[in-house]
């Protein structure tokens, strides 16, 4: 239960921050200094608990008054960006595919309220390989490394679509940029099966672990060296790079394996729980690998993370601990050691899960082996009894606003705590429509019923929705 003094502090502090002026914008930023604005200092100090725990129901219930009010406020004048800068000291990202960034309504959202943005599937090893499942497009051989070496066929062209467009507005807009965010290097998911095989042909044997290294690292040094190098047309527009993806098991709470899903066979052309990756190095030898080749070709100001869904679980936590003490034990200069900047919570969270405790308590835990988080896939996935009926929708979002709301005070709660750094928040999406959680999915984190959802902060007339006014105040 939350003292009772305190809570009259927390009622006083929310009202004052309607007196304040509208919120002063600043370019993407990868700190959490000093911007995080009094106010918000006050109100997250005033819910200190009696006991252990906060309670979380308290939280939401007193923390949604601020939102309310603005919400009868004239929209257009809040700017997310801006808000979120301003109260939380870190940038604001959203997730695009190349489809969602041609819709001319889904663009101006994301120049107005966002400085960052990671693209959906375009950089993900599947689209780079040219959505060629079954066997590779093409193949050549280059010399690397001082030796021949056969690889597959690259193709830049969806991402670079993209890029070009968002390259467009930051030569316009030199004081309004958008930053990109590399998502995704290594991942047991939508990496062709091919991959991993001689030849290139998933009919024949696995290669062994050399092999399979000098193809990792001609895979990182490639993507990374035509996007982040010296000579690239693209040099500059990216702030970090998510080096490996979802190592972690669900299961066993330990490195994911070959066999997280026996149903799953790993001759598929692409997995959604099992890892080819594991398969071949049958230890973690990959991930750090993947963190080693990242800092030997990446330029030094280019952010390298991990990234995990299910990131506040407590036994999962302590995997991911694992795996990220792992990484950071073998940091070393470029081309002998690792590096790696921050830990990506990917925050597909539930309506009722994870608890409020559970996310500080996430946030505190890896800001202690590598000093910084973000949140990287935030999204919010419907009530278990929601249909997408209209009746329904105003209790839903009531429902999102509070959940919203709840996370973001976790957020604050932690980063007033010694050592917390929250550089940043991305949510995966604009618009409830385009959301991938509109599909079934049985990738860590999707929609397995194959309901109607509504996670995002916009809805399907692009206007801002109540949850909007928990971040823009």
């Amino acid at each position: 239960m939350i003292n009772k003094k305190l809570t009259i502090t927390l009622s006083l502090m929310l009202s004052a921050t309607l007196l304040l002026a509208a919120c002063g914008g600043k370019d993407v930023q990868n700190n959490n200094s000093s911007a995080t604005s009094a106010t918000v200092s006050s109100v997250e100090a005033s819910v200190e608990t009696e006991g252990s725990e906060t309670s979380e129901a308290s939280v939401s219930e007193t923390s949604t008054s601020t939102a309310e009010v603005k919400e009868e406020t004239a929209a257009e004048d809040l700017v997310l960006k801006d808000c979120v800068e301003k109260n939380l000291g870190c940038f604001v990202g959203c997730a695009a595919t190349e489809n969602e960034l041609a819709d001319p309504k889904v663009w101006d959202i994301i120049t107005k309220h966002f400085n960052a943005i990671t693209f959906g599937n375009e950089l993900k090893p599947d689209a780079l390989f040219n959505y060629s499942l079954s066997k590779p497009s093409g193949t050549q051989t280059v010399s690397f490394n001082g030796e021949d070496l056969l690889v597959p066929r690259m193709d830049y062209s969806r991402a670079e679509r993209m890029l070009k467009k968002i390259k467009k507005w930051n030569d316009e807009n030199p004081d309004n940029i958008i930053k990109v965010r590399g998502h995704v290097l290594v991942w047991h998911s939508q990496t062709p099966e091919w991959f991993f095989h001689e030849d290139y042909d998933k009919t024949k044997p696995y290669v062994d672990k050399d092999t399979m290294n000098k193809r990792l690292e001609w895979y990182i040094c490639t993507v990374l060296s035509h996007f982040t190098g010296e000579d690239s047309e693209w040099k500059g527009m990216f702030y970090g790079w998510d080096v490996v993806n979802e190592a972690i098991s669900d299961g066993t709470c330990t490195y994911r394996s070959d066999n997280e899903n026996p149903n799953e066979k790993l001759s598929e052309d692409r997995h959604g729980s099992n890892s080819s990756w594991w398969h071949v190095y049958e230890s973690n030898e990959f991930i750090i690998n993947a963190f080693k080749y990242a800092n030997k070709y990446a330029p030094a100001d280019l952010e390298l993370y991990y990234n995990d869904y299910n990131d506040s679980n407590l036994d999962k936590t302590q995997g991911i601990v694992k795996l990220l003490q792992a990484v950071k034990d073998e940091e070393g200069e470029p081309g002998v050691g690792t590096r790696i900047s921050a830990m990506g919570m990917q925050g597909h969270y539930g309506m009722d899960n994870p608890s409020y405790n559970n996310i500080e308590a996430a946030i505190k835990s890896y800001c202690k082996v590598v000093g910084h988080v973000q949140m990287t896939e935030v999204d919010i996935s419907a009530s278990s009894d929601y249909t997408g009926d209209a009746s329904q929708k105003d209790e839903e979002n009531e429902k999102l606003k509070k959940r919203y709301n709840m996370i973001n005070f976790a957020i604050t709660a932690a980063m007033k705590k010694e050592g917390v750094n929250f550089d940043g928040i991305t949510f995966w999406g604009t618009v409830d429509h385009y959301s991938w959680l509109q599909s079934r999915s049985n990738v860590g984190g999707g929609n397995t019923t194959g309901l109607p959802q509504m996670p995002l902060l916009f809805d399907e007339n692009y206007e801002p929705k109540p949850c909007f006014y928990v971040f823009a105040k």
